[in-house]
C-alpha cells in the first residue's frame, strides 16, 4: 500500500480484495472501446464507493502493458498517412468524430496507466481521486461520441486512426513529472486550443448530438489539465524545483516539435497554465505562412 495513502487506525476500514493499480492494469488488457470503457467506468465507481464510505482500497502494485490492448479496428497508421477530408462535408465530420473518439480512447489508458504505472510513488490519496475522475470521464467521452457517429451510421474502427497516439506514454514510462508535463499539460491543452473551433463546425451543420458530447468534453478536459498542472507543481515543490524551467526541460525532452498556436489563454489559465509556461515553446510562424 502507498506509503501516503494508508489509512489511520480507527479512521477507515481497508478493503482487501481489490486493489486500484490491478483494477487500472484490467481496463489497460481490455481490448473492445466499449468493453474497456465499461469496465474503467465499474472501477471508478468502486473506488468513489470505497472513498465514500470512509473504506479504502489498497493502491497495491501492477504490472500494466507498454501498449494498452486494442481492438482489431481501427488500422493504425503513421499520422503522415492517415487521410485527411475537408470537416465542411458529412464524411469529413464522420472522420472528425472518429479521430475524437480515438483520442478519447488512448485518454481512457493514459489515465489508467499513470495510477498503474507509477502506483509505488509516494502520493496523496487526492493524487488517484483525480486520476480516476478523469478516466471515467474519458470513458463517457468516447461513448458519446460513439454514439454519434453510430447516429451517423459509422463507427469507432470504420475508419483509420493516428499510431502515434500512444508514443508519450512510452517516452515517459520511468517518468512521472515527463507525463505530467507531456500529457496533460501539452496534449490535452490542446484541446482546449482546438475543441471551440469543432463544436463550431457541428453547429453550422446542424448536428446537435455532436455539439452537445462536445461541449461536455471541453468543459471536463479542463479539469484534466488542471489536474496536470496541480500534481506537476506538487512534484516540484517536493524536489525543489522551478515549475516553469521543469515544464520547458521535460516537453524539450519528451515532446516532438514545437507547440502550436493560437492557445486558448482563457481556458488554459482555468487549468493553471499561465502563458510563460507554453509561450517559449510555441512555433512563432504566422497560421498563413505555415499552411503556405
Amino acid at each position: 500500500v502507498n506509503a501516503l495513502s494508508g489509512p489511520k487506525i480507527g479512521e477507515m476500514t481497508v478493503m482487501t480484495d481489490l486493489c486500484l493499480a490491478k483494477m487500472a492494469e484490467e481496463v489497460l488488457r481490455t481490448a473492445d472501446g466499449r468493453e474497456k470503457t465499461a469496465l474503467s467506468r465499474r472501477h471508478a465507481a468502486t473506488w468513489f464507493a470505497a472513498r465514500q464510505d470512509k473504506a479504502h482500497l489498497p493502491i497495491g502494485t501492477a504490472n500494466p502493458p507498454l501498449m494498452p490492448a486494442r481492438p482489431s479496428a481501427p488500422e493504425l497508421l503513421d499520422p503522415r498517412d492517415v487521410p485527411r477530408r475537408k470537416p465542411g462535408s458529412p464524411a469529413g465530420r464522420i472522420a472528425l468524430l472518429h479521430a475524437v473518439a480515438h483520442i478519447e480512447l488512448n485518454a481512457v489508458d493514459l489515465h489508467w496507466d499513470i495510477i498503474a504505472r507509477f502506483s509505488d510513488t509516494p502520493l496523496p490519496l487526492g493524487f488517484f481521486d483525480d486520476w480516476v475522475k478523469a478516466a471515467d470521464e474519458e470513458s463517457k467521452h468516447f461513448n458519446l461520441i460513439c454514439d454519434c457517429l453510430e447516429a451517423e451510421g459509422s463507427h469507432y474502427g470504420a475508419l483509420p486512426a493516428h499510431a502515434g497516439m500512444w508514443r508519450a506514454a512510452e517516452d515517459t514510462v520511468s517518468d512521472l513529472m515527463g507525463r505530467l508535463a507531456v500529457v496533460p499539460m501539452v496534449l490535452e491543452a490542446r484541446g482546449l486550443d482546438v475543441t471551440p473551433g469543432m463544436i463550431e463546425i457541428f453547429r453550422k451543420a446542424g448536428a446537435t448530438q455532436a455539439v452537445a458530447a462536445l461541449e461536455v468534453i471541453y468543459a471536463e478536459e479542463v479539469h484534466h489539465v488542471a489536474y496536470g498542472s496541480k500534481w506537476f507543481h506538487f512534484l516540484c515543490g517536493r524536489h525543489d524545483l522551478d515549475p516553469k524551467d521543469e515544464f520547458h526541460r521535460l516537453v524539450g525532452l519528451y515532446f516532438h516539435g514545437p507547440l502550436k498556436p493560437p492557445f486558448n489563454e482563457e481556458k488554459r489559465a482555468e487549468a493553471g497554465l499561465p502563458p510563460d509556461f507554453y509561450w517559449p515553446l510555441a512555433d512563432q510562424t504566422p497560421v498563413r505562412d505555415r499552411q503556405g
